[in-house]
């Protein structure tokens, strides 16, 4: 995607590394930024790191328990019809905690547009993390994790995505941060709206 394909930068692939967890703390306490993610707002950074890889990490809230969201994200064969910019996920192989999927995603800016292939390794820790790695396509570098916390103060849990990202065609640097800070949260919304849909359809 450049993004998508970076997401696969960003998102696409969806898949798509966090250390947060799903562990409560007796506490429970809200950050400022935690509370900024109740108001609604999208929290989007990125990072230059070594050998022009780009670290790119979203944050939403999702009013639902960590386990719906697992639901929505865990459904690959069903992640084109809702995630922007994607046009083909499948899963390939499954083997308990590990799967094989494929994803195709089309996006970009002007002349930079490109639609973009990654097969990836993934794999699941129930309710805590989703870890992905290229095992093929169309970056030399793309991996990271959503990562699930859920917070009984709020209700809700925060959803974080991490991403390393180089794809292996050309795109400036400054295309590339462009399109995943502008297309990831797009991505974290239509996960919110789809997982808090669920919840109105019980």
């Amino acid at each position: 995607m450049i993004t998508k394909t970076l997401l696969i930068s960003l998102s696409l692939f969806l898949y798509p590394v966090m250390v947060l967890s799903t562990v409560k703390t007796s506490a429970d306490t809200l950050s400022s930024e935690k509370q900024k993610l109740i108001n609604g707002n999208i929290i989007v950074t990125l990072s230059n790191l070594e050998n022009k890889v780009i670290g790119v990490t979203g944050k939403i809230y999702i009013g639902s328990q960590p386990a719906k969201v697992w639901t929505v994200l865990t459904d690959y064969e069903n992640l084109k019809n809702f995630i922007p910019h994607m046009t083909m996920s499948n899963l390939l192989e499954e083997k308990g905690d590990e799967k094989t999927i494929t994803q195709t995603g089309r996006t970009g800016v002007l002349v930079f547009k490109k639609t973009s292939y990654v097969k990836l390794k993934v794999t699941e820790e129930y309710l805590k993390r989703i870890k992905f790695e290229q095992i093929s396509g169309d970056f030399k570098v793309y991996k990271g994790a959503w990562t699930f916390e859920y917070s009984q103060k709020a209700q809700g849990t925060f959803v974080t995505f991490k991403a390393e990202v180089k794809p292996d065609f050309f795109a400036p640097r400054f295309v590339t941060r462009h399109i995943q800070k502008r297309d990831l949260p797009a991505i974290l919304t239509a996960i919110k709206r789809r997982v808090e849909s669920s919840n109105k359809s019980l």
